[in-house]
């Protein structure tokens, strides 16, 4: 395997494309701000919070999961959600990341003080603060720091989820859960399309997000529908603990343009659809379909080894098919804090286990910012991958790299 140097890994252009707001907080805000607002946590140190909720190493999903409870409690203000925007671009910066592109859900945010476009205004404020302060601090022909909004529905939600899943509900007494669902899901949609073409938030794409299992993307087909015959991105999270048939879905079903996590993509195991009989057939069907339309798939390896630990090792990871199908891929942290994880680690972790040459990774990386959601028009991003692509190899040449 080749070796890389420790600073060329942490110098080099990166991005991070999947990235949840609630999970990525720094410790110390999150206690400072549930101390301010009389918020009950396990701990009230950081020491205590890693040992008790934001582990190394987790059981299972539901576990994993805890962690996002006590982060949502804290940004039900839009101050709390600048401020937590605003460390993680700053913190996305100082390990080399340039592009980055932040997901959450608003509707767990939304209250009687917080509209929908209050809580995206705050988020988009605390961003570009962070970009204005660190792109004044760079170097000529470095490329400068950007971002972007991916804006999440729900596969699934309960009514004790947010106070506008809970007024939701009680508005709709004669609906089913799914009718719900669905509901919230195209009310979404509207507001980040209506949002997106009459501010200047930084909105670039739309996700569907939560348990895959019994919530199917087929029925998040009208808002995506939606915001596809209006020109936004989709990016779908599928085949995390689902099977193939899950990133089949998001693809036709949700017209999706990357995926998020697809892990399970290589598993036939994991195909729940008896009428599909030839399961080997139907991936490699899959596989050529991705590969072919350069579908990017935002590879989670320290979230993946901790929600799915059948896999023992990293090594077992589908990021090894991933590439030997040369699918396009773009490694992320999915979540720091929950994760405890950066961008850099994700790339330290993908080059030691698996046989990635300077040429593929140097790919990798520019792929992030070719199939990024960019808020820039086609054609300064070109202008932009550019200048990545020359910095990258000005480094590549600075620590001896032979790409």
């Amino acid at each position: 395997m080749t070796q890389y140097p420790k600073e060329f890994l942490e110098r080099i252009p990166k991005t991070d494309l999947h990235v949840h707001l609630d999970g990525s907080l720094r410790i110390g805000t999150l206690i400072d701000i549930a101390k301010e607002e009389k918020i009950t946590l396990p701990s009230f140190s950081a020491e205590g919070l890693k040992e008790q909720v934001f582990k190394s190493e987790y059981r299972n999903l539901d576990e994993y999961l805890r962690g996002f409870g006590l982060t949502n409690k804290v940004m039900q203000r839009s101050e709390y959600l600048e401020q937590v925007s605003y460390e993680l671009a700053v913190d996305n910066f100082t390990e080399g990341v340039r592009h980055l592109e932040v997901r959450f859900a608003p509707q767990l945010h939304m209250n009687e003080e917080l509209s929908f476009e209050a809580v995206m205004r705050a988020v988009d404020t605390g961003l570009r603060r962070a970009r204005t302060e660190v792109n004044s601090t760079l170097d000529k022909g470095e490329p400068g720091f950007d971002y972007g909004i991916i804006v999440i529905a729900m596969r699934f939600f309960a009514a004790n989820f947010s106070h506008y899943y809970r007024m939701l509900s009680a508005v709709h007494t004669y609906s089913t859960q799914d009718d719900i669902i669905r509901m919230a899901s195209l009310e979404l949609a509207r507001a980040t399309v209506n949002l997106r073409e009459n501010t200047d938030i930084q909105v670039v794409a739309f996700d569907l997000a939560g348990s895959e299992h019994g919530y199917p993307a087929k029925d998040h087909e009208a808002a995506f529908d939606f915001v596809h015959t209006h020109f936004l991105n989709k990016t779908v999270h599928a085949g995390e603990a689902y099977g193939p048939e899950s990133i089949f879905q998001a693809i036709t079903k949700l017209h999706a343009d990357r995926i998020g996590h697809g892990l399970r993509l290589f598993d036939p195991e994991h195909i729940r659809d008896d009428s599909i009989e030839d399961k080997e057939r139907y991936i490699k069907n899959l596989v050529d379909y991705l590969a072919n339309n350069r579908t990017t798939i935002e590879v989670c390896l320290t979230s993946n080894m901790q929600t799915a630990p059948d896999l023992k090792t990293v090594k077992n990871h589908s990021l090894g098919r991933m590439l030997e199908n040369n699918l396009s891929i773009s490694l992320c942290t999915d979540n720091r804090l929950v994760s405890d994880t950066t961008v850099t680690k994700e790339i330290t972790l993908a080059v030691e286990n698996f046989d990635i040459s300077p040429k593929q990774l140097k790919n990798i990386i520019v792929y992030g910012f070719k199939r990024s959601f960019s808020y820039k028009p086609y054609q300064e991003k070109r202008k932009y991958v550019r200048q990545v692509i020359n910095w990258y190899e000005k480094l590549e040449r600075k620590y001896g790299i032979n790409g």
